[in-house]
């Protein structure tokens, strides 16, 4: 039996990421849906051609009912209202009208697809993934979480000690958001840890604008082209390439996490090893101040998580 990748929501963030998956020739099937009538037909359309130039042999389906789905082996769920160009808005702000449609989805796909891994994109991504582990009752449920800020982070380190960024290693970790917090004691600058790499070569560098950078980077775009597109969905690419074929690479995603404090787990991002089972996190070799950051973050997730419940009738 053949791999069976859906991709839920076809639209500015859907269709980059199942294109860039698409390219990776991951799958055997590949399921496209989005309740906008046509809309996932059109793309399905436009992979085809794009499977007649990679020679690549795939089956495509396309629904405009997410109940259409059925027997996927991972699902990327991409639906949702975006953050609006040029308006001052938090990816928190999303959480009512994307909570309804998460709450959707995690009650009619997984009786279709009860052996799917599921791997939540949409906005604010931890409380939606924390919501939608809580009504599908799936076993393995991440959100994409800190992987595009951590992308981010190191993208800004590289160009502010001039090195190439595939010598620069470091993760983000909390929340994909306002509470998204650069982990300084995983940053190694080729293979030597910050701290010795700045005294050995008498090079500074501005941490505060670090933080600001992956922090706001996003929305600057969001308001000069309309949305973050190419850039996450190589993120996403990443993580769901390590799921299928088990490589077990370390990537900073939501999984479910019991913190103190917490009355319950939440979704919350930690450098954890990713394959076809999560885990073990780099959470004992954390300092204490990154520790208690994540917890902080993690308290702001499942209050964004319980105003979703709210807006479901769930609470």
């Amino acid at each position: 039996m053949g791999l069976h990748i859906a991709v839920v929501g076809n639209g500015r963030i859907g269709r980059p990421t199942a294109y860039t998956l698409f390219n990776e020739s991951l799958a055997d099937e590949i399921s496209l849906v989005d309740i906008k009538p046509g809309q996932s037909w059109a793309f399905g359309e436009e992979l085809k051609h794009v499977a007649a130039s990679l020679r690549y042999d795939v089956v495509i389906n396309t629904y405009e009912e997410d109940e259409g789905v059925t027997g996927a082996d991972l699902v990327v769920v991409c639906p949702g209202k975006p953050r609006i160009p040029g308006v001052q808005m938090d990816r928190r702000d999303l959480v009512g009208a994307n909570a309804e449609i998460i709450n959707y989805i995690a009650e009619v796909m997984p009786p279709r697809n009860p052996d799917a891994r599921w791997v939540i994109v949409t906005n604010p991504v931890d409380a939606m993934a924390t919501l939608f582990k809580k009504v599908s009752g799936a076993e393995f449920v991440i959100g994409t979480g800190d992987h595009p800020d951590t992308l981010r982070f190191r993208t800004k380190l590289a160009a502010d000690l001039g090195v190439p960024v595939s010598k620069i290693q470091g993760f983000v970790g909390g929340e994909h958001g306002s509470a998204a917090h650069p982990l300084w004691s995983t940053v190694k600058i080729d293979g030597r840890p910050l701290g010795e790499y700045l005294n050995e070569t008498g090079k500074t560098l501005d941490r505060d604008a670090s933080v600001a950078y992956v922090r706001g980077v996003s929305k600057k775009v969001v308001d000069i082209i309309g949305g973050t597109e190419v850039g996450p969905a190589a993120g996403f690419r990443d993580i769901v390439r390590s799921i299928v074929e088990d490589r077990g690479e370390f990537y900073s995603v939501a999984d479910s996490r019991r913190l103190p404090g917490m009355p319950e787990p939440v979704n919350v991002n930690v450098p954890t090893r990713v394959g076809k089972r999560i885990g073990p996190s780099i959470w004992d070799d954390l300092t204490d101040e990154e520790r208690t950051n994540i917890i902080e973050a993690a308290k702001a997730i499942h209050e964004n998580y319980i105003t979703g419940l709210k807006a479901v009738g769930k609470a």
